[in-house]
């Protein structure tokens, strides 16, 4: 029988050695080509789970109490807050309330100077 490790130390003829050459070439595009598409939907994956905090899944339900005799007159919704303008007995007053939570996160009142 013919020793194997002796076809190996053959060197090829050119047309072999530009094949090889190819065949590696490819195979390397493949193998960043598949590296930067299993980075970019690992990225998506990570983009999608770290956003969804604030989805609409997590519905609350409040009520908010009101002085006797108190209106609404406005709310706006700004960032991560909720704020309401009240008429109470003619003097105006803006509570604020955390949107997810819709805890009260302050009280502004306004009065006129005597």
């Amino acid at each position: 029988m013919s020793n194997p490790s002796a076809d190996d130390d053959q060197p090829l003829d050119p047309a072999a050695a530009r094949m090889v050459a190819k065949v590696r070439w490819l195979m390397l595009i493949s193998g960043v080509t598949t590296m930067v598409a299993i980075a970019a939907v690992i990225g998506v994956i990570g983009y999608r789970v770290f956003k969804a905090e604030g989805s609409a899944a997590t519905a609350v339900d409040a009520t908010a109490l009101l002085p006797k005799g108190a209106r609404i007159v406005a709310t706006a919704v700004a960032e991560d807050r909720v704020a309401v303008t009240i008429d109470v007995g003619g003097a105006i007053e803006i509570r604020t309330f955390d949107l997810r939570t819709l805890k009260p996160t302050g009280r502004l009142r306004f009065a006129t100077e005597p």
